[in-house]
Protein backbone atom coordinates (compact mmCIF):
# COMPACT_ATOMS: atom_id res chain seq x y z
CA UNK A 1 0.00 0.00 0.00
CA UNK A 2 1.57 3.37 -0.97
CA UNK A 3 2.62 5.54 1.95
CA UNK A 4 3.18 2.62 4.37
CA UNK A 5 6.62 1.50 5.52
CA UNK A 6 7.36 -2.20 5.81
CA UNK A 7 10.27 -4.00 7.40
CA UNK A 8 11.26 -6.70 4.94
CA UNK A 9 11.50 -10.24 6.29
CA UNK A 10 14.93 -11.86 5.97
CA UNK A 11 14.25 -14.90 8.14
CA UNK A 12 11.24 -16.88 9.34
CA UNK A 13 10.27 -18.58 12.59
CA UNK A 14 8.91 -22.13 12.28
CA UNK A 15 6.33 -22.73 15.01
CA UNK A 16 6.24 -26.49 14.37
CA UNK A 17 5.69 -28.47 17.56
CA UNK A 18 6.49 -25.58 19.95
CA UNK A 19 2.83 -25.28 21.04
CA UNK A 20 2.64 -28.94 22.04
CA UNK A 21 3.05 -29.93 25.71
CA UNK A 22 6.78 -30.11 26.37
CA UNK A 23 6.58 -33.55 27.99
CA UNK A 24 5.26 -35.00 24.71
CA UNK A 25 8.09 -33.70 22.52
CA UNK A 26 10.62 -36.48 23.43
CA UNK A 27 8.04 -39.11 22.46
CA UNK A 28 7.28 -37.35 19.16
CA UNK A 29 10.99 -36.91 18.50
CA UNK A 30 11.75 -40.60 19.08
CA UNK A 31 8.77 -41.73 16.98
CA UNK A 32 9.60 -39.54 14.00
CA UNK A 33 13.33 -40.28 14.27
CA UNK A 34 12.67 -44.03 14.14
CA UNK A 35 10.29 -43.61 11.20
CA UNK A 36 12.85 -41.42 9.42
CA UNK A 37 15.68 -43.92 9.94
CA UNK A 38 13.45 -46.81 8.86
CA UNK A 39 12.49 -44.87 5.71
CA UNK A 40 16.15 -44.36 4.84
CA UNK A 41 17.20 -47.93 5.64
CA UNK A 42 14.15 -49.51 3.97
CA UNK A 43 14.66 -47.63 0.71
CA UNK A 44 18.43 -48.23 0.74
CA UNK A 45 17.74 -51.95 1.29
CA UNK A 46 15.40 -52.01 -1.71
CA UNK A 47 17.97 -50.24 -3.89
CA UNK A 48 20.81 -52.54 -2.78
CA UNK A 49 18.67 -55.65 -3.34
CA UNK A 50 17.65 -54.56 -6.84
CA UNK A 51 21.17 -53.66 -7.92
CA UNK A 52 22.69 -56.87 -6.50
CA UNK A 53 20.06 -59.24 -7.94
CA UNK A 54 20.36 -59.94 -11.67
CA UNK A 55 16.78 -61.19 -11.85
CA UNK A 56 15.57 -57.77 -10.70
CA UNK A 57 17.30 -55.82 -13.49
CA UNK A 58 13.98 -55.06 -15.18
CA UNK A 59 12.19 -51.77 -15.93
CA UNK A 60 9.76 -52.17 -13.01
CA UNK A 61 12.59 -52.41 -10.48
CA UNK A 62 14.60 -49.65 -12.15
CA UNK A 63 11.59 -47.39 -11.59
CA UNK A 64 11.33 -48.69 -8.02
CA UNK A 65 14.97 -47.68 -7.39
CA UNK A 66 14.25 -44.21 -8.76
CA UNK A 67 11.16 -44.02 -6.53
CA UNK A 68 13.21 -45.03 -3.47
CA UNK A 69 15.76 -42.34 -4.32
CA UNK A 70 13.07 -39.66 -4.56
CA UNK A 71 11.58 -40.74 -1.21
CA UNK A 72 14.97 -40.61 0.51
CA UNK A 73 15.66 -37.12 -0.84
CA UNK A 74 12.13 -35.93 0.00
CA UNK A 75 12.44 -37.00 3.63
CA UNK A 76 15.99 -35.60 3.89
CA UNK A 77 14.68 -32.22 2.70
CA UNK A 78 12.05 -32.05 5.45
CA UNK A 79 12.44 -34.42 8.41
CA UNK A 80 15.94 -33.58 9.79
CA UNK A 81 14.99 -29.91 10.14
CA UNK A 82 11.75 -30.88 11.89
CA UNK A 83 13.62 -33.16 14.32
CA UNK A 84 16.23 -30.52 15.15
CA UNK A 85 13.53 -27.91 15.84
CA UNK A 86 11.92 -30.30 18.34
CA UNK A 87 15.11 -30.21 20.42
CA UNK A 88 15.93 -26.50 20.35
CA UNK A 89 14.03 -23.30 21.06
CA UNK A 90 15.83 -21.39 18.28
CA UNK A 91 13.61 -22.23 15.30
CA UNK A 92 14.52 -19.55 12.78
CA UNK A 93 15.21 -20.30 9.11
CA UNK A 94 16.69 -17.83 6.63
CA UNK A 95 14.87 -16.64 3.52
CA UNK A 96 17.28 -18.55 1.27
CA UNK A 97 17.08 -21.76 3.33
CA UNK A 98 13.28 -21.55 3.32
CA UNK A 99 13.21 -21.14 -0.47
CA UNK A 100 15.65 -24.06 -0.86
CA UNK A 101 13.55 -26.32 1.33
CA UNK A 102 10.42 -25.48 -0.65
CA UNK A 103 12.20 -26.12 -3.96
CA UNK A 104 13.61 -29.49 -2.94
CA UNK A 105 10.45 -30.72 -1.21
CA UNK A 106 8.31 -29.87 -4.24
CA UNK A 107 10.89 -31.22 -6.69
CA UNK A 108 11.14 -34.62 -5.00
CA UNK A 109 7.41 -34.70 -4.23
CA UNK A 110 6.43 -34.13 -7.86
CA UNK A 111 9.14 -36.53 -9.06
CA UNK A 112 7.58 -39.15 -6.79
CA UNK A 113 4.17 -38.60 -8.39
CA UNK A 114 5.61 -38.71 -11.93
CA UNK A 115 7.44 -41.96 -11.12
CA UNK A 116 4.23 -43.54 -9.82
CA UNK A 117 2.64 -42.54 -13.12
CA UNK A 118 5.29 -44.20 -15.31
CA UNK A 119 5.23 -47.28 -13.06
CA UNK A 120 1.53 -47.51 -13.88
CA UNK A 121 2.41 -47.19 -17.57
CA UNK A 122 4.99 -49.97 -17.16
CA UNK A 123 2.33 -52.30 -15.72
CA UNK A 124 -0.05 -51.33 -18.54
CA UNK A 125 2.51 -52.23 -21.23
CA UNK A 126 3.52 -55.48 -19.46
CA UNK A 127 -0.08 -56.72 -19.17
CA UNK A 128 -1.82 -55.22 -22.20
CA UNK A 129 1.06 -55.37 -24.72
CA UNK A 130 3.38 -58.15 -23.48
CA UNK A 131 4.81 -58.92 -26.94
CA UNK A 132 5.94 -55.31 -27.39
CA UNK A 133 7.17 -54.87 -23.82
CA UNK A 134 10.89 -55.31 -24.58
CA UNK A 135 10.66 -52.78 -27.39
CA UNK A 136 8.56 -50.15 -25.59
CA UNK A 137 10.40 -50.54 -22.28
CA UNK A 138 13.97 -50.90 -23.50
CA UNK A 139 16.84 -49.72 -21.30
CA UNK A 140 17.11 -46.51 -23.30
CA UNK A 141 13.36 -45.85 -23.05
CA UNK A 142 13.37 -46.47 -19.29
CA UNK A 143 16.37 -44.18 -18.75
CA UNK A 144 14.64 -41.50 -20.81
CA UNK A 145 11.40 -41.84 -18.80
CA UNK A 146 13.24 -41.60 -15.47
CA UNK A 147 15.18 -38.57 -16.71
CA UNK A 148 11.95 -36.87 -17.75
CA UNK A 149 10.39 -37.46 -14.33
CA UNK A 150 13.35 -35.84 -12.57
CA UNK A 151 13.41 -32.98 -15.05
CA UNK A 152 9.65 -32.51 -14.67
CA UNK A 153 9.89 -32.55 -10.88
CA UNK A 154 12.67 -29.95 -10.97
CA UNK A 155 10.66 -27.69 -13.28
CA UNK A 156 7.58 -27.95 -11.05
CA UNK A 157 9.63 -27.28 -7.91
CA UNK A 158 11.31 -24.26 -9.50
CA UNK A 159 8.00 -22.93 -10.82
CA UNK A 160 6.22 -23.07 -7.44
CA UNK A 161 9.23 -21.63 -5.59
CA UNK A 162 9.59 -18.72 -8.01
CA UNK A 163 5.86 -17.98 -7.88
CA UNK A 164 5.92 -17.78 -4.08
CA UNK A 165 9.28 -16.12 -3.47
CA UNK A 166 8.89 -13.33 -5.99
CA UNK A 167 6.47 -11.88 -3.42
CA UNK A 168 7.59 -9.49 -0.70
CA UNK A 169 7.27 -10.73 2.89
CA UNK A 170 6.75 -8.09 5.54
CA UNK A 171 5.33 -7.76 9.02
CA UNK A 172 4.93 -11.13 10.71
CA UNK A 173 7.57 -13.77 9.98
CA UNK A 174 5.97 -16.61 11.95
CA UNK A 175 5.18 -19.73 9.90
CA UNK A 176 2.62 -21.92 11.64
CA UNK A 177 4.16 -25.12 10.35
CA UNK A 178 7.29 -27.27 10.83
CA UNK A 179 8.48 -26.56 7.27
CA UNK A 180 8.26 -23.76 4.74
CA UNK A 181 4.75 -24.71 3.74
CA UNK A 182 3.57 -22.86 0.66
CA UNK A 183 0.15 -21.75 1.94
CA UNK A 184 1.50 -20.79 5.36
CA UNK A 185 4.07 -18.60 3.60
CA UNK A 186 1.51 -16.96 1.31
CA UNK A 187 -0.35 -15.71 4.39
CA UNK A 188 2.73 -13.68 5.33
CA UNK A 189 3.14 -11.94 1.97
CA UNK A 190 2.24 -8.28 1.68
CA UNK A 191 0.60 -6.64 -1.30
CA UNK A 192 -2.50 -7.34 -3.33
CA UNK A 193 -1.22 -10.35 -5.26
CA UNK A 194 -1.82 -12.98 -2.58
CA UNK A 195 -5.11 -14.31 -3.89
CA UNK A 196 -3.90 -14.56 -7.50
CA UNK A 197 -0.62 -16.21 -6.46
CA UNK A 198 -2.47 -18.68 -4.23
CA UNK A 199 -4.76 -19.56 -7.14
CA UNK A 200 -1.75 -19.98 -9.46
CA UNK A 201 -0.01 -22.33 -7.00
CA UNK A 202 -3.19 -24.39 -6.56
CA UNK A 203 -3.70 -24.65 -10.32
CA UNK A 204 -0.09 -25.71 -10.94
CA UNK A 205 -0.07 -28.34 -8.18
CA UNK A 206 -3.56 -29.73 -8.73
CA UNK A 207 -3.15 -29.89 -12.52
CA UNK A 208 0.09 -31.88 -12.23
CA UNK A 209 -1.09 -34.24 -9.49
CA UNK A 210 -4.56 -34.83 -10.95
CA UNK A 211 -3.02 -35.33 -14.38
CA UNK A 212 -0.78 -38.07 -12.94
CA UNK A 213 -3.69 -39.65 -11.09
CA UNK A 214 -5.88 -39.59 -14.21
CA UNK A 215 -3.23 -41.40 -16.28
CA UNK A 216 -2.69 -43.96 -13.50
CA UNK A 217 -6.44 -44.64 -13.28
CA UNK A 218 -6.63 -44.87 -17.08
CA UNK A 219 -3.78 -47.40 -17.09
CA UNK A 220 -5.58 -49.54 -14.53
CA UNK A 221 -8.85 -49.39 -16.45
CA UNK A 222 -7.08 -51.06 -19.40
CA UNK A 223 -5.20 -53.41 -17.03
CA UNK A 224 -8.39 -54.61 -15.35
CA UNK A 225 -10.07 -55.07 -18.73
CA UNK A 226 -7.12 -57.19 -19.89
CA UNK A 227 -7.06 -59.24 -16.68
CA UNK A 228 -10.79 -60.01 -16.94
CA UNK A 229 -10.16 -61.57 -20.36
CA UNK A 230 -7.75 -64.13 -18.83
CA UNK A 231 -9.71 -67.42 -18.68
CA UNK A 232 -8.23 -68.97 -15.51
CA UNK A 233 -8.66 -67.56 -12.00
CA UNK A 234 -5.06 -68.46 -11.21
CA UNK A 235 -3.85 -66.50 -14.23
CA UNK A 236 -5.91 -63.48 -13.25
CA UNK A 237 -4.60 -63.59 -9.69
CA UNK A 238 -0.98 -63.99 -10.79
CA UNK A 239 -1.22 -61.10 -13.24
CA UNK A 240 -2.94 -58.75 -10.82
CA UNK A 241 -0.44 -59.58 -8.06
CA UNK A 242 2.26 -57.78 -10.07
CA UNK A 243 0.27 -54.55 -9.65
CA UNK A 244 -0.78 -54.79 -6.00
CA UNK A 245 2.24 -53.08 -4.41
CA UNK A 246 2.19 -50.18 -6.89
CA UNK A 247 -1.58 -49.72 -6.60
CA UNK A 248 -1.38 -49.75 -2.79
CA UNK A 249 1.34 -47.07 -2.75
CA UNK A 250 -0.70 -44.93 -5.17
CA UNK A 251 -3.77 -45.16 -2.91
CA UNK A 252 -1.74 -44.31 0.20
CA UNK A 253 0.09 -41.45 -1.55
CA UNK A 254 -3.02 -39.74 -2.90
CA UNK A 255 -5.18 -40.46 0.16
CA UNK A 256 -2.82 -38.72 2.57
CA UNK A 257 -2.18 -35.90 0.08
CA UNK A 258 -5.95 -35.35 -0.13
CA UNK A 259 -6.24 -35.26 3.65
CA UNK A 260 -3.63 -32.49 3.79
CA UNK A 261 -4.48 -30.33 0.80
CA UNK A 262 -8.19 -30.97 0.17
CA UNK A 263 -9.50 -31.04 3.73
CA UNK A 264 -12.45 -28.66 4.23
CA UNK A 265 -11.79 -25.44 6.06
CA UNK A 266 -13.05 -25.55 9.60
CA UNK A 267 -12.10 -25.00 13.23
CA UNK A 268 -8.89 -27.07 13.00
CA UNK A 269 -6.28 -26.19 15.61
CA UNK A 270 -2.70 -25.51 14.61
CA UNK A 271 -1.65 -28.62 16.54
CA UNK A 272 -4.03 -30.89 14.63
CA UNK A 273 -2.87 -29.40 11.32
CA UNK A 274 0.75 -30.08 12.30
CA UNK A 275 0.03 -33.71 13.12
CA UNK A 276 -1.98 -34.16 9.93
CA UNK A 277 0.90 -32.78 7.87
CA UNK A 278 3.27 -35.44 9.25
CA UNK A 279 1.06 -38.16 7.75
CA UNK A 280 2.20 -37.06 4.29
CA UNK A 281 5.75 -35.90 5.01
CA UNK A 282 6.80 -38.69 7.42
CA UNK A 283 4.25 -41.51 7.53
CA UNK A 284 3.72 -41.99 3.77
CA UNK A 285 7.46 -42.36 2.96
CA UNK A 286 7.70 -44.71 5.96
CA UNK A 287 4.96 -46.98 4.57
CA UNK A 288 6.21 -47.16 1.00
CA UNK A 289 9.23 -49.50 1.48
CA UNK A 290 7.12 -51.69 3.78
CA UNK A 291 4.43 -52.06 1.11
CA UNK A 292 6.88 -52.85 -1.69
CA UNK A 293 8.84 -55.28 0.48
CA UNK A 294 5.81 -57.20 1.75
CA UNK A 295 3.42 -57.04 -1.22
CA UNK A 296 5.95 -57.71 -3.99
CA UNK A 297 6.73 -61.42 -3.84
CA UNK A 298 9.77 -61.30 -6.11
CA UNK A 299 11.39 -58.46 -4.16
CA UNK A 300 10.53 -60.08 -0.82
CA UNK A 301 12.19 -63.34 -1.88
CA UNK A 302 15.26 -61.45 -3.13
CA UNK A 303 15.60 -59.65 0.22
CA UNK A 304 15.28 -62.99 2.07
CA UNK A 305 17.98 -64.58 -0.10
CA UNK A 306 20.23 -61.56 0.43
CA UNK A 307 19.95 -61.88 4.21
CA UNK A 308 20.44 -65.65 4.07
CA UNK A 309 23.66 -65.24 2.08
CA UNK A 310 25.00 -62.75 4.61
CA UNK A 311 23.92 -64.34 7.89
CA UNK A 312 23.55 -68.04 7.19
CA UNK A 313 26.69 -70.18 6.78
CA UNK A 314 26.99 -71.72 3.32
CA UNK A 315 26.21 -75.42 3.30
CA UNK A 316 28.92 -77.65 1.96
Amino acid sequence: VPGQNYSMVTEFILVGFSNFPQHLLPAFFLLYLLMYLFTLLGNLLIMATVWSGRSLHTPMYLFLCALSTSEILFTVAITPRMLVDMLFTHRTITWAACASQMFFSFTFGFTHSFLLMIMGYDRYVAICHPLRYNVLMSNRSCARLVSWTWAGGSVMGMMVTLIVFHLTFCGSNVIHHFLCHVFSLLKLACGNENSSVTLAVILVCVSALMGCLFLIVLSYVFIVAAILRIPSAEGRHKTFSTCVSHLTVVIVHYSFASIIYLKPKGPHSMDSNTLMATTYTVFTPFLSPIIFSLRNKELKNAIKKSFQRKFTPLSS
